[in-house]
């Protein structure tokens, strides 16, 4: 296993447990004296149908330990999005339906293939954990609920905010981190990656790893994004998020707005580019970062086009437009996409959105019966069908 572990370090806040002494093991020495590839552990929980930049820094990190030679272990928590991770939530969650879950871990597979290495036998495995906890007995059950206190719960610092302010807390939340924990036991998992806000869950495995008699993990966790706001992290709700299955064009001129003082760390979380080489001018900085992105997710030709639309003025890139005066309003979808030419008919635009593959501004839409009741709620959206056609809607 290769000893250079520059890769390993960059973008990390933590590493945990940390030494006590020189004679802790260490996760690069672990690293070292391992005679065989090490099991990093990357768990995602399909609750929406995108995936956006903040998503993809554990998946790049994910990729980093494949490049080292060691198995990447993607789960797709299709049992447990059906409850939702409480972390960072003031309420609870909505409970997805199955068929919610499964459409949805499909699309997160397309939006992280460019990023791993799907290829190289032994390299990746994809688990979904309804494997082994749709299985789980209610004695077994019980014996998880043992390992941990109300009290520890409660330290959780969602858990904690909404004790203090009496929103409810349900008992089905206080299982989330359990089964989280209980995945690194199921794949015996030697790393686990997450964001900062993962480190409760992360160590609920080290405790569960420890009590079913395994090895425990590693943690390693990284930021969370700052949006293209320079504010609020990265989240579709603020409006501040760049999707990786956003057209080229669009996702390179977010990127060029990229706040300055944002610069070295989207280049640090999103890219292998040395820090020591990036140019001067922050300009200069933006356009390589907006170039080298787009390159990753759409290739070298989409990122050019993408850098000579930008350059000639075409500001939002090289998205065809339609004008929205050719369409009587209130209009359904599925004729949007049919006098649009995206799709033949009407009857292909309803299955194209039955089959989840229409996107308004980069917002999966999978209900048949979508309507607009004006112009204004279109005006200057991306119109999706797949990976390859598209349209702005302008007036």
């Amino acid at each position: 296993m290769t000893q250079d572990f520059a890769w390993l370090r960059r973008g990390v806040v933590e590493v945990f447990p940390q030494p006590v002494d020189v004679n802790s093991e260490t996760l690069e020495k672990r690293l070292v004296t391992t005679n065989q590839p090490l099991r990093i552990k990357l768990g995602i929980d399909p609750t929406g149908t995108d995936i956006h930049l903040g998503h993809s820094i554990p998946v790049r990190k994910l990729r980093a330990f494949q490049d080292a030679g060691h198995i990447a272990v993607l789960i797709i928590g299709d049992f447990t999005a059906r409850i939702g991770d409480p972390t960072g939530k003031s309420e609870v969650r909505r409970q997805l339906t199955e068929a919610d879950v499964a459409q949805n871990a499909q699309t997160y597979l397309d939006q992280v293939r460019p990023i791993l290495d799907f290829d190289t036998p032994g390299r990746l495995e994809v688990r979904y954990n309804s494997e082994w906890l749709s299985k789980l007995n209610l004695e077994k059950i019980l014996e998880l609920l043992s390992t941990m206190t109300v009290g520890q719960m409660l330290a959780k610092e969602g858990f904690a905010d909404r004790y203090k302010k009496e929103n409810p807390i349900f008992i089905h939340e206080f299982l989330y981190p359990l089964m989280q924990g209980f995945d690194s036991v199921a794949v015996e998992a030697d790393v686990e990656l997450g964001g900062t806000d993962q480190k409760f869950n992360i160590a609920v495995g080290r405790d569960l790893q420890r009590h079913f008699g395994q090895k425990p993990q590693f943690g390693m966790l990284m930021p969370i994004l700052i949006g293209t706001d320079g504010v609020q992290k990265m989240s579709k709700s603020l409006g501040n998020y760049i999707g990786l299955s956003e057209h080229p064009g669009q996702k390179y001129q977010k990127l060029q707005g990229v706040p300055d003082n944002l610069l070295k760390e989207y280049f640090e979380l999103l890219t292998d580019l040395p820090l020591d080489q990036l140019p001067e001018n922050p300009r200069d900085r933006q356009t390589l970062l907006a170039y080298e992105v787009v390159k990753q997710y759409h290739g070298e030709q989409a990122a050019q086009e993408a850098k000579v639309a930008a350059q000639s003025g075409g500001k939002e890139g090289t998205v065809p437009e339609f004008s929205l005066a050719e369409v009587s309003h209130p209009a359904k979808l599925a004729y949007i996409l049919n006098v649009t030419g995206l799709c033949k008919s009407t009857g292909e635009g309803k299955r194209k959105i039955q089959e989840g593959g229409v996107r308004l501004d980069g917002d999966r839409i999978t209900d048949v019966d979508t309507t607009f009741a004006e112009p204004a709620q279109l005006q200057g959206k991306v119109l999706q069908v797949g990976k390859n056609k598209f349209v702005r809607l302008v007036p």
